[in-house]
């Protein structure tokens, strides 16, 4: 009796175990970033625009500027439809694609970044799809085949959500040229891991945190309504997992519209 009490009792505690692991698989998937979980892979259409060798725009919806065809961003961009932009919210979140079907594919997997906005088109009738930059669509090729897979219209590529990587950059917020003493706008730049964002907080000195508002694409904005006194703190928090993370006074005394103050902290660091 007491052998079959003791088989018993461990049986119940397995049991209570593997319920255990169930429901924190369940209950916290959102709180897994993209460097914890598989890739999975889905269908979409893919065109590009711009030069053949170019980063598509000069900057795009989402408020990048001409770092989009700079390093890390590197012309590795895309334009996304409304099903993946989300009004902005997935402005820096990081993809990869590839194609297999037609002649001139690698069917090697490029990573891009979303940098603008397709209103249009394919763009919209489309469950989802990416109007890459010359230079990322063309990186799909096989060497030698790059105008021949340009020449291909709409492609059918396989898609992956991923985490972004570049490369030891800490996170960087570039200053709107409207931002004075009483409104602060920033676009925020090259965020490591989830890459996108669900909110930005301000901080001056000691005092409280304050939401700003997504203005447009990466920019977030603070309508202070007085002056505001610096250095001041930025919060973000991730659209994927709802991580945080603080760049402690990163705009300093005597900021400056448009200049781009780099800080010491990124995810996955």
């Amino acid at each position: 009796m007491a052998t079959r009490s003791c088989v018993s009792l461990s049986l119940s505690f397995f049991l209570a175990f593997l319920c255990y692991l169930e429901l924190c698989s369940c209950f916290y998937p959102k709180h897994l970033n993209l460097s914890a979980v598989g890739t999975h892979w889905s269908t979409a259409g893919a065109t590009w625009y711009g030069s053949p060798d170019g980063a598509g725009s000069d900057g795009g919806a989402c408020g990048y500027g001409n770092a989009v065809s700079q390093s890390p961003f590197s012309s590795f961009v895309t334009a996304i439809g409304p099903s993946l932009y989300k009004s902005g919210k997935e402005c820096g979140a990081c993809y990869q694609v590839k194609c297999t079907r037609h002649p001139a594919c690698s069917g090697r997997a490029v990573r891009v970044v979303i940098t603008d906005f397709c209103p249009g088109g394919p763009c919209v009738s489309e469950s989802a799809h990416f109007d890459l930059s010359g230079t990322a669509f063309g990186a799909m090729a096989i060497p030698g085949q790059e105008e021949k897979l340009r020449d291909a219209g709409v492609l059918e590529v396989r898609y992956a959500r991923v985490a972004c990587d570049y490369s030891g950059r800490n996170i960087a917020f570039h200053v709107d040229q409207g931002s004075n003493p009483n409104y602060l706008a920033v676009v925020v730049e090259f965020e490591d891991g989830d890459g996108d964002l669900a909110g930005v907080d301000v901080k001056e000195g000691s005092g409280e945190w304050r939401a700003m508002q997504q203005s447009w694409g990466a920019t977030w904005k603070l309508d202070a309504g007085s002056e505001l006194h610096p250095p001041l703190s930025l919060r973000l928090t991730s659209q994927y997992s709802s991580q945080t993370l603080v760049a402690n006074n990163v705009i300093p005394q005597g900021w400056m519209p448009g200049a781009t103050y780099r800080s010491l902290v990124n995810y996955n660091v």
